[in-house]
């Protein structure tokens, strides 16, 4: 039976379907972890804004659609083709993006999906086709292909993916856009001492203060976090500049697991200088159990809930410091003190991801404090000209 092929445009009642394909395919993954429904699809009742629906500051700059592969009437694939206008405006680019990926072990089906993706983006305009990701490739998104590290589940807002994956898309003619990194860290080891003299140096030269996220005003201070992103990361592949809306739809997703003491700014003159945020682990509570009661998300919201203050690993999600602040010790001075906080606190695991395969100075102090790379994801694009 040939690969039929739906359009699915947004706000459709058949993105439900397109959405719960994931689930399906990966029932037998222990390691599969996928993201709220409501992340997707929205929910009042948990205050989130689908990003498959309109409603998701995503799309006032963007447009989409979705593609749900069928053979026999049932699915077996799923695509998305975007174009973020905001993206392109920032780089200059006519780049057309693919994501929500998702495929059984069957090529024809994967090339049915990645030529419907070029071709929609093609007709558009676009010189170059690259993801996966969600919607696209901007810093902040899930994305990425897992190419090393099957073995290990995905902390939050990772993917995980089979091995086969990248085989299609390197049969298909992609070509690596960019590596991303995650490495993994003993939190029980003792802090090293040259973080304690760069964090006693850094007080002693310059006036600086240290404190730990405010949940009370917690709008407000993703706004600094905003302003500190948008300087800190601007030099970074994918970079697009983060805006309050879509920091406040991550920030509601994340705010149920925040540990204030994993998140830290530091101050140089009473300005903001440095951001420093590691989360517990949602995933260890999120991940499916395939039990009789579901996996829906009231049932996995309330486990998370129950477990959150019990999970000994976190990730360190973000850490950015302004290019006028670097070289002032405020790295040594965040990361000793968030290490000191984990271990009064019985955390004992850290992972520190999405790395760039070109940040050499974050792998290089990644590395310095005694991590080991465990997994690696792939962003791949192709040429339309």
């Amino acid at each position: 039976m040939h690969v039929e092929i739906e359009e699915i445009p947004l706000d459709d009642s058949r993105l439900r379907q397109f959405a719960e394909f994931s689930w399906i395919l990966h029932r037998r993954d222990p390691c599969w972890t996928p993201p709220l429904r409501g992340d997707l699809l929205g929910s009042r009742l948990l205050g989130l804004k689908g990003l498959l629906t309109s409603a998701h500051p995503y799309h006032r700059d963007a447009e989409v659609t979705h593609f749900l592969a069928r053979r026999d009437g049932i699915p077996v694939g799923r695509i998305s083709a975007a174009m973020n206008r905001r993206f392109n405006a920032y780089y200059g680019s006519r780049i057309g993006f693919f994501g929500f990926f998702e495929v059984t072990e069957d090529y024809e089906a994967a090339k049915t999906l990645f030529d419907c993706a070029r071709d929609w983006v093609k007709t558009r305009g676009m010189t170059l086709l690259r993801g996966p990701g969600e919607y696209s490739n901007s810093t902040y998104e899930r994305q990425g292909i897992l190419i090393e590290g099957f073995d290990a589940c995905p902390t939050v807002e990772l993917t995980h993916n089979p091995p086969y994956y990248a085989l299609f898309m390197d049969r298909y003619g992609f070509s690596k856009a960019m590596d991303y990194h995650a490495y993994l860290m003993d939190v029980t080891t003792p802090v090293h001492p040259a973080l304690t003299v760069l964090a006693e140096r850094a007080r002693r030269r310059h006036n600086v203060t240290t404190r730990i996220v405010d949940l009370k005003n917690f709008r407000s201070e993703v706004r600094i976090i905003v302003k500190l992103f948008n300087e800190a990361w601007n030099e970074n592949w994918g970079f697009l500049p983060l805006t309050d809306e879509e920091a406040d739809a991550v920030a509601d997703t994340l705010r149920p697991v925040i540990d204030p003491g994993l998140m830290r700014f530091a101050y140089v003159d009473d300005e903001p200088a440095a951001i420093l945020g590691a989360f517990p682990d949602p995933n260890r509570a999120l991940r499916p159990r395939w039990k009789w009661y579901g996996d829906s998300d009231i049932v996995r919201v309330l486990r998370l809930l129950w477990m959150r203050r019990r999970i000994p690993f976190m990730r360190l999600m973000f850490f950015g410091i302004p290019p006028r602040f670097r070289r002032m010790g405020l790295d040594g001075l965040l990361f000793s003190e968030v290490k000191a906080y984990a271990q009064m606190n019985g955390y004992t695991e850290c992972e520190a991801s999405m790395l760039l395969d070109d940040n050499y100075e974050i792998i290089g102090l990644s590395e310095f404090m005694g991590g080991r790379r465990h997994k690696t994801w792939r962003i791949y694009e192709m040429s339309l000209e």
